[in-house]
């Protein structure tokens, strides 16, 4: 791995930790803090949501970086799609060459599309468009697939000019942090934020918040495993079966990578080295290469930029670890029933009657 990226990874957790607490980095920052409160302000103030024909769910957060947003979107179009939605994503596709306005297939060029747009797209089998104006995505994605009846936006959540039917914040392992906005702190808005959202998904965390807006709780859990190079694909205990007494090693490029590193020890697998890439790696550097393990585990979205490098998806000892999220039926029952309002609005709902 470069020494560049180390040093990425390095400073993420440097940074996570000093946004856990009020402390002298904190004190130092404030009043830039107050600035970016200002401007983020201003910006909702003044943007001009525009509505697209279709009920818009927002799956975001106000935690910078990674709390779970992607794979909690990947759960809910498949429990939409299975009460009989056929909703499309859309998304920014962070770390793209470009902001313009795209489609997003499976066979997409991660560089192009961004790697978490690619793994929804493979994951669901939706309709996938990303952009920078959300609003275009939607209306690209809409325009390419007319049977599309609902827009899912991975992310968003201070995309204020995309109007949305349903917010959903996702709070994840950091929880708030030390409740505090850039750069003093790790919040796009302030925690009073989650009392305007219609629910608030816990992913992975014991946060305790102080709000009375609806909580529902996710289970993360791993999955099947699939060979890189073979395609080959096993439960997780199989595979550590067939490898017992070799020696294992895993690498993620993802906000979290202890998370993943610890599931894997509590389906018994030590691995060593445990590589943290830093979030959206894209893997110009090999980090495998010096790496002597019989078998290295690495996470899905990290693999959608592997099978994309020649020297890296030829590499038969890589396995990707299937990592998905289970919702609970009252929170997808609750999206299903607010999207159908939006779509059926009630006239009552506004203060008017029916003449009789």
């Amino acid at each position: 791995m470069k020494p560049a990226s180390r040093a990425r990874a390095t400073l993420e957790n440097w940074l996570h930790g000093q946004w856990s607490k009020k402390g002298l980095f904190s004190l130092v920052f404030s009043p830039l803090s107050l600035a970016f409160l200002a401007v983020s302000r201003y910006r909702e103030k003044h943007a001009t949501p525009e509505r697209l024909p279709v009920p818009v769910v927002i799956v975001g957060n106000i935690y910078v970086g990674g709390t779970g947003k992607t794979p909690v979107t990947i759960a809910i179009a498949r429990g939409l799609m299975k009460r009989g939605w056929k909703p499309g994503i859309i998304s920014r596709g962070y770390g793209r060459k470009s902001d313009a306005v795209q489609l997003v297939t499976p066979d997409s060029r991660a560089a192009s599309s961004g790697d978490e747009p690619l793994l929804i797209a493979r994951k669901t089998a939706a309709p996938v468009a990303v952009g920078r104006d959300r609003v275009a995505a939607g209306r690209l994605l809409l325009k390419s697939f007319p049977d599309t009846d609902i827009i899912i936006s991975d992310d968003g959540l201070q995309h204020y000019s995309l109007h949305r039917d349903v917010e959903l914040c996702v709070v994840g392992v950091h929880g708030i942090g030390n409740g505090w906005v850039l750069p003093a702190g790790p919040l796009r808005e302030p925690p009073s934020r989650l009392d305007r959202v219609d629910a608030i998904i816990l992913n992975t965390t014991d946060e305790i918040l102080d709000t009375r807006t609806p909580r529902f709780a996710s289970s993360p859990y791993l999955g099947e495993c699939r060979n890189l190079a073979t395609g080959e694909t096993l439960p997780i205990d199989d595979l550590a079966e067939r490898f017992e007494g070799k020696s294992f090693a895993a690498a993620a490029g993802i906000a979290v990578p202890g998370r993943f590193f610890a599931m894997l020890r509590g389906r018994g697998i030590a691995c060593s080295p445990c590589v943290e890439l830093g979030d959206h790696y894209d893997f110009r550097a090999n980090p495998f290469a010096d790496i002597t393990a019989d078998c290295i585990l690495i996470t899905e979205k990290d693999a959608v930029k592997c099978r994309q490098v020649p020297g890296i998806a030829s590499d038969s000892r890589i396995w990707t670890v299937g990592y998905d999220i289970a919702l609970e039926d009252y929170l997808l029952d609750f999206i299903d029933q607010k999207a159908r309002e939006a779509r059926h609005p009630n006239p009552s709902a506004n203060g008017a009657t029916h003449e009789s």
